[in-house]
């Protein structure tokens, strides 16, 4: 976290000492400029009129800040907001000269000497712009730009923030589409199995529960582990087999230099795209080839099966396809690249992400 976002929380938390602080150090400022080896100088005197000074400036600013801008921010009619704020200057310059005449004056100046009437304070509007309004209205300007620095950057963190949770939504949804469509292949391979009372009916309920246990509580998050994403394909590809007899040839190949982290149950989808439009649609000896490569935050996965003869595109396999792709676009945008290629013996499908530094992603 930077010093200036450290500050602009601190200012959020703590509004009131940093106000505080903010015309403490500009009463700082304003003494200091004061020449303090004059022998003429007083420091009592010169604190008080400063003090003076700075009190109806800082009483202006706030005047400028919430009541007038805001109401100008919106596209109503300004012309009493207008008038508001011409009398409004007009009112505390005019009591600005009326105290330092009156309270002021008597403190730091010595009797005899003549004071204006109250009436002559008012309607002297020339003295009145000149001596206190200008330099109140540019003050306030400052505290204004301040201000406005303090909320553009508070908007545009919002936004982030917000454009960051529509995001993660809409992540949430995706995998939420991919997780009954994954529930719905297995559960029904399960069924087969059962139905022939097959003795490997149990062990594929025991892998299921192992792989629903990391996908309903161990994938909620944006990545994950690509050690526990290999685990997971290891997983299915184990409850995948039991089903087949010896026809079925899958290899999977990894090759990690590093455990970096990656987007959850993509990986899975591919795969298991690959048992169902391939191995389960290939009659003879289906073949699945998986190549796995982590290095230097280079990833690539390849997965390419062979088809059957009567292979047909089906539609669950585009939205599985295209529900990554999505989720690929959300989470590398710019930073992957994704084919499938089909000829009429195999159909390959290859990622490649670029990944960024497991903590930056976490």
């Amino acid at each position: 976290m930077s010093v200036f976002e450290k500050l602009i929380n601190y200012s959020s938390a703590h509004r009131l000492p940093t106000h505080i602080m903010f015309w403490f150090c500009l009463y700082i400022m304003f003494l200091g400029k004061n020449n303090f080896d004059d022998p003429s100088f007083n420091l009592p005197y010169e604190m008080l009129g400063i003090a003076f000074d700075l009190f109806f400036s800082i009483l202006f600013a706030y005047f400028l800040s919430y009541r007038i801008l805001p109401r100008l921010m919106t596209p109503k009619n300004h012309s009493m907001v207008w008038l508001e704020f011409i009398v409004g200057s007009y009112l505390i310059s005019a009591i600005n000269r009326t105290m330092v005449i009156y309270v002021l004056e008597p403190i730091v100046r010595k009797p005899p000497f003549e004071q204006e009437s109250v009436f002559e304070i008012f309607t002297d509007v020339s003295k009145l712009f000149r001596s206190y309004f200008i330099q109140s209205f540019f003050l306030s300007l400052f505290f204004v730009f301040v201000k406005q620095v303090k909320n553009l950057y508070l908007v545009q963190k919002k936004a982030i923030l917000l454009e960051k949770q529509k995001a993660e939504t809409e992540l949430k949804v995706l995998k939420a589409q991919l997780n009954p469509h994954f529930l719905f292949n297995t559960l029904n391979n399960i069924y087969s199995l059962s139905l022939v009372n097959s003795p490997i009916t149990s062990p594929s309920i025991a892998v299921l529960s192992e792989i629903l246990d990391c996908i309903l509580y161990r994938c909620s998050g944006t990545y994950v582990p690509v050690s526990q994403e290999i685990a997971l394909l290891n997983n299915y590809i184990a409850l995948e087999k039991l089903r087949y007899d010896e026809r079925l040839s899958v290899i999977f190949n990894t090759e990690v230099d590093h455990n970096n982290v990656i987007a959850p149950l993509i990986l899975l989808s591919l795969v298991e795209n690959a048992f169902k439009h391939g191995a389960g649609e290939d009659t003879d000896s289906p073949v699945i080839v998986i190549d796995l490569k982590l290095k230097n935050s280079h990833f690539s996965f390849t997965v390419k099966n062979t088809i059957g003869k009567s292979e047909t595109e089906s539609e669950n396999g585009k939205i599985g396809l295209n529900n990554i792709i999505q989720q690929l676009d959300k989470i590398y945008p710019e930073n992957y690249t994704f084919e499938v290629t089909k000829n009429d013996t195999h159909f390959t499908a290859h990622l490649e992400i670029k990944l960024q530094n497991d903590s930056n992603q976490a």
